[in-house]
């Protein structure tokens, strides 16, 4: 009896290990089947468009969505090199717009970036872009001096100037920022307040205002959660040597 007891109480252990162990990959297993996750995932900004075709996801057939997409652009970088916007399909890109020229929001907004800079400045996969709208007057000479004080060359931070297109055009239809040319010679450009989180695929993952206490934090722990989204959907793969 005692033998028959003490094989039972095993098999009994066994049994609920085994349902421990495998209980939070099948719970898992049938969030995703259902066409849910346990994961929070940050919205995407613009116009979507629905095309009517489909890709099939866990046996299931799923609406394929196009998404408002931010364009890769050319730029002189504050150091006289081309730089590319969203050059790297596996980088997080943070853009404003700003002008040396401007005492108040700009230089405002570079000292909060400069923060976000220094949290994440062992980080290669998160670069910082500061897109100047006064190109004539913001020379690379003139972003050069101008960002000094933060050392851009010790982060991923690019204060960029002379770009590809035009940079008016650029920040309305494809940032979805305010950037206009005014009469007044103090303030030449009215320019958004915003922070904007771009993610690899070049959509608008964030919209954060500088006039918002928490927003800049807000960014901070956005940019964490969507590096934890890109390594989730492009995990990486090992090269073998042949």
């Amino acid at each position: 009896m005692d033998n028959n007891t003490g094989q039972k109480k095993g098999i009994k252990t066994i049994l609920i290990l085994a349902v421990i162990l495998l209980l939070p990959g099948f719970l898992y297993f049938i969030l995703n089947k259902s066409g849910s996750n346990s994961y929070v995932s940050l919205p995407i900004y613009g116009k979507k468009e629905v095309p009517g075709t489909t890709h099939r996801k866990w046996g299931r057939d799923i609406p394929d969505t196009i998404y408002h997409t931010v364009p890769s652009v050319d730029f002189v970088n504050y150091n006289g090199k081309a730089v590319r916007l969203l050059n790297n399909d596996t980088a997080l890109s943070v853009v404003h717009l700003m002008y040396t020229r401007d005492v108040s929001l700009s230089r405002t907004m570079i000292k909060k970036l400069d923060q976000i800079a220094n949290r994440f400045i062992q980080n290669k996969k998160v670069k910082l872009y500061s897109i100047t709208v006064d190109t004539l007057f913001d020379t690379p000479q003139v972003l050069a001096k101008y960002s000094k004080v933060y050392k851009p060359w010790t982060k991923s931070w690019f204060f960029v100037t002379d770009p590809s297109v035009d940079i008016l055009k650029f920040a309305k239809e494809s940032l979805l920022q305010d950037a206009l040319v005014t009469k007044d010679n103090s303030k030449p450009f009215i320019i958004g307040s915003n922070y904007l989180l771009l993610d690899s695929k070049g959509r608008l993952r964030g919209i954060y205002d500088i006039n918002v206490k928490t927003d800049v934090d807000r960014l901070e722990d956005e940019i964490k959660l969507l590096l934890v989204e890109e390594i989730r959907n492009n995990p990486a793969t090992i090269a073998q040597k042949r």
